[in-house]
């Protein structure tokens, strides 16, 4: 940004606010857009009906009335507005209807004159606009515009500043963006000039931290150009709170002593069972750690046959983790002891902080730790497992599967209900960590271990919000080109619940916002709990995708069907599959079958079929994927066709052939067992349903997307 402009940028908003206001007047926000090369149209400000009538000749007849009024933010509610004047006699009219109306609406109102506006040829009504989002900061807005805006609420949100790239995928991200590429004749609006227009505006809103809110609304799209017809801006009451960032070199210096320490001390321990570290002190016994293990206790001398130590400052050697198992109320004085030991992380178990309404009590231990350098996870936790260091720090029940795939969640009953689930399913699991009330370590800081991780392929989280979305979508970036990541926001009820000052602000709901960000960094965002963890079992089963082509294969016709409407519902393509290729299906089912796509080779068939068409299926490199659909018959038991489709899959990805195949099986109990049998076999297979396989494959098919490795 050149220095002149920024020079009148920052004038106009001291004005403001050394007047008080934290709304600028329309003139007021036509210098800030055309500091930024915003288009907007010809206008003066007139303090009486000649004044008006003068501007109007000299802008070009028909022209538009708005009252300007510091305290009457909301024009048309006032009826402050009037548009398509096409003589002197309708401005002087206007000009004196809209004062009187302004002066009924708000007798105490500072008029500062009328703005005689230039009318802007018709088009397309848009919005663009910018908001400070608590989480993800200053957001920019794309969407429909005019006076249903609010609602309509077809509009997209971007982290600001936002790339010509960004911009570019707002246009095409609302429902309604078959209208801006013409529709029942009309012309295409100019692409590029909104695609600058949110770029310019964006910039603005980053530039400037104490611009709260920027609302363009309505902007004219035509095949010409688009210009913003009204400006408004908003100021923010105060600077926003600066949070903590740490390096990544940092992040992972402490994470890794964290997630792999070669000593743990328990502050708490105890021997007697029942007692939560009594649970954390058997958990590391009992599930191997190799590492050292200090109980520490006040007065103890043993536990549980190791040596005890009245401080964590007793203990010989260095900490790299210390657990806290002791109440609330004893958490600062103890973490005092640890910082003088240069203990670097502490993982506080107990509850009784801010959850509780003890703000100030967790204020106090993350000030602490921030004096002596400690890394907090917690507190309100159930601990965390590490499971390829035999690292059991928890007091719930253990769990010693190694797999690749780690999990995070805010909550004790979420996490939980995920050890029962890779219990049940036998996921194996690289880490399990709880984070409740996040006062330090939080998403990002494990995003940016967990990138780097040799034993995790996947990392799945539930949260409830973040702490600094920035930061998280920083560390999402970075992970999402290595390994999935998959989110399950909660709260989502809970969108648009405050006040805001602006169409932009009133349409940035939280979770609105939250499901733009999360998939412009390239997370995966599960619906539900049991999707979270479907996904995070399965993505690291199935081969990465090369292209859009999928094939459903079904031995029943009603399946086949419902495992179309789920591709596209989760935004994969059928193939439009090509003669010979439709051919050489044709030649390996029945007459009365059905090829094209889906492929019904009906429910009567042997083995033999099933094996053929999969063969086909998987030795076309015109097909990327295919989606089977089983149903269960004597002719073809549920084992067999287990049997059979495992060896053949494993079979072609000896020979280097690897595409994702996921099953969808009806029938009796018998498919359960049949399914698990070919998950257990790199197949992602569900018994009773055709939605879920298939919401595996469209979530693959996303972050395939996301980290540039789908040839299109």
């Amino acid at each position: 940004m050149m220095d002149r402009q920024r020079v009148v940028v920052e004038g106009v908003l001291g004005n403001a606010r050394a007047a008080g206001r934290h709304v600028l007047t329309a003139p007021e926000g036509r210098l800030i857009a055309e500091a930024y090369g915003i288009p907007v149209p010809a206008e003066g400000l007139a303090e009486d009906a000649e004044g008006a009538v003068a501007l109007a000749d000299r802008i070009g007849f028909p022209v538009a009335l708005k009252i300007i009024s510091p305290d009457i933010p909301h024009k048309t509610d006032a009826g402050g507005v009037r548009t398509g004047l096409g003589s002197a006699a309708e401005v002087r009219a206007a000009f004196t209807t809209i004062v009187a109306n302004a002066r009924a609406y708000a007798p105490r109102a500072r008029i500062d004159g009328v703005q005689v506006q230039q009318m802007v040829p018709e088009g397309q009504e848009v919005i663009v606009g910018a908001v400070t989002d608590p989480t993800f900061g200053k957001v920019v807005a794309f969407g429909l515009g005019g006076v249903l805006v609010e609602v309509l609420k077809d509009v997209t949100f971007r982290l600001a500043p936002a790339s010509a790239e960004d911009a570019a995928s707002m246009l095409d991200g609302i429902r309604a963006a078959e209208v801006l590429r013409g529709v029942r004749g009309a012309p295409a609006v100019d692409r590029a000039a909104l695609v600058d227009l949110i770029v310019r505006t964006s910039q603005l809103a980053a530039d400037f931290p104490q611009i709260a809110e920027v609302d363009l609304n309505p902007v004219f799209a035509s095949a010409g150009g688009a210009t913003a017809v009204d400006v408004r801006i908003l100021l923010s009451e105060g600077a926003p709170p600066e949070r903590p960032r740490h390096t990544r070199e940092e992040i992972l210096a402490a994470m890794r002593r964290l997630m792999r320490p070669r000593s743990v001390a328990v502050i708490g321990a105890s021997g007697t069972p029942g007692k939560i570290g009594h649970s954390v002190m058997r958990n590391l016994l009992d599930g191997g750690f190799p590492g050292e293990i200090h109980p520490v206790h006040p007065t103890a001398d043993d536990i549980l046959g190791r040596k005890a130590y009245r401080s964590v400052r007793d203990v010989p050697g260095e900490v790299d983790v210390a657990v806290f198992a002791i109440p609330a109320p004893l958490v600062p004085a103890a973490l005092e002891e640890a910082g003088r030991k240069g203990v670097p992380n502490a993982v506080l178990i107990p509850s009784g902080f801010a959850e509780a309404g003890e703000h100030a009590l967790q204020q106090r231990i993350v000030a602490i730790g921030a004096e002596w350098g400690i890394r907090l996870l917690g507190p309100n936790i159930y601990g965390y497992y590490s499971t390829w260091q035999d690292l059991c720090a928890t007091f719930c029940t253990p769990y010693d599967v190694k797999g690749g795939v780690a999990l995070t969640s805010q909550s004790g009953g979420i996490g939980m209900a995920i050890l029962g689930f890779a219990r049940t399913t036998r996921t194996g699991v690289s880490a399990i960590v709880g984070l409740g009330n996040k006062a330090d370590v939080d998403e990002d800081d494990l995003l940016t271990y967990f990138a780097e991780d040799p034993h995790t392929d996947c990392i799945a989280m539930h949260l409830e919000d973040l702490k600094d979305g920035r930061a998280f979508v920083a560390a999402a970036r970075e992970t999402v080109p290595k390994k999935p990541v998959v989110v399950l926001k909660a709260g989502r009820t809970g969108a648009g619940a405050r006040a805001a000052g602006s169409h932009t602000g009133a349409l940035a709901g939280d979770d609105a916002v939250y499901d733009d960000i999360l998939r412009q960094a390239g997370v995966i965002r599960a619906p539900g709990l049991n999707d979270l963890l479907e996904y995070a079992r399965a993505l690291p089963v199935l081969p990465v995708p090369r292209g859009d082509n999928v094939v459903v294969i079904t031995g029943a016709g009603g399946s086949g069907v419902l495992l179309s409407d789920a591709l596209v519902d989760n935004g994969l393509r059928l193939m439009d599959v090509p003669p010979d290729l439709d051919a050489a299906f044709r030649r390996l089912i029945p007459p009365f079958g059905s090829a094209g796509n889906p492929i019904d080779i009906t429910g009567g068939e042997p083995p033999a079929t099933y094996e053929a068409a999969l063969r086909l299926g998987l030795s076309d490199p015109r097909i990327q994927a295919l989606v089977l659909g089983y149903w269960h018959t004597i002719v073809t038991p549920p084992a067999v066709f287990a049997e059979l489709t495992g060896r053949v899959v494993a079979e072609f990805r000896a020979r280097g052939i690897e595409k994702p195949v996921v099953a969808s099986l009806a029938g009796d109990t018998e498919v359960e067992e049949a399914a698990a049998r070919l998950f257990a076999r790199g197949v992602v297979a569900y018994p009773y349903t055709t939605e879920k396989p298939v919401a595996v494959l469209g979530a693959k098919y996303r972050w395939a997307r996301a980290a540039g490795l789908l040839r299109t």
